[in-house]
């Protein structure tokens, strides 16, 4: 079996501990999913592939050059995805330029104050993944997708039962938003190759830590094959379908 992203950072008695505990059983895909791309936007990215030392100049909370083989990871998913009308949801943030609503993030960052503009205008979903009139778009404050935003009810209002993840920050927003994805009792399964962090480290032990307790972490050709086995009317009539008309 390929040795798991995670396993370079593990004690000898982390595996042991894992493997004679019974954690990291794969739960499976459900039979109603959706997509969430989380937090895609040119703060997390920057605005083009660049070494990250390079791109946290300008973008102070860019993940760099890895985020943008994750948007061609999301790409092919979200082709997929559309292509038998399962729902897309991505995920943003909402701040405003004079720092008011900051909360808790202001006193975690050094440099949030630096260029409150383009921090805020850097929300932007990026253009290569930029959604459609069919997708559903949350506006955020917190790392969770859950936190103050009405996801949970338009998710219960699709019966939707299957969440695929995929975005970044791995140890952030996407694991926030996976620990309350699950505390909701979905069935949770995060695609490695469509999710990157700033730290390499914090991005493997994350995975791994998700797919302990919360979710499975697949490949993007388990995810893409998932898809492809799915009837391509499952959500027929519903809110998608009529924003397509």
């Amino acid at each position: 079996m390929t040795e798991r992203v995670w396993e370079q950072f593990l004690t000898e008695q982390d595996k042991a501990v894992f493997e004679q505990s019974g954690m990291g059983q794969r739960s499976g895909f459900g039979h109603r999913p959706a997509l969430v791309v989380i937090d895609v936007n040119y703060n997390f990215t920057g605005d083009k592939p660049e070494p990250i030392l390079e791109s946290i100049k300008r973008w102070p909370l860019s993940c760099g050059e890895v985020s943008w083989p994750g948007i061609t990871a999301i790409s092919r998913l979200l082709d997929a995805a559309r292509a038998k009308r399962i729902p897309v949801f991505y995920t943003t943030g909402e701040l405003r330029e004079d720092a008011a609503d900051y909360g808790a993030w202001a006193g975690k960052n050094a440099r949030m104050g630096e260029d409150r503009e383009r921090f805020t205008k850097g929300n932007e979903i990026v253009d290569e993944i930029k959604p459609q009139a069919s997708d559903f778009v949350i506006k955020k404050q917190k790392a969770s997708a859950f936190h103050g935003t009405p996801l949970v009810h338009q998710l219960v209002d699709l019966q939707v039962d299957t969440l695929l993840f995929t975005g970044t920050t791995t140890s952030g927003c996407v694991r926030a938003s996976v620990v309350d994805a699950a505390s909701y009792n979905y069935r949770c399964a995060v695609v490695e190759e469509g999710c990157f962090d700033r730290s390499q480290a914090s991005h493997a032990l994350s995975l791994c830590d998700m797919h302990m307790k919360y979710s499975d972490v697949v490949g993007l050709d388990d995810a893409l094959g998932y898809i492809e086995k799915l009837p391509k009317n499952l959500f027929h009539s519903n809110t998608i379908n009529a924003l397509d008309a």
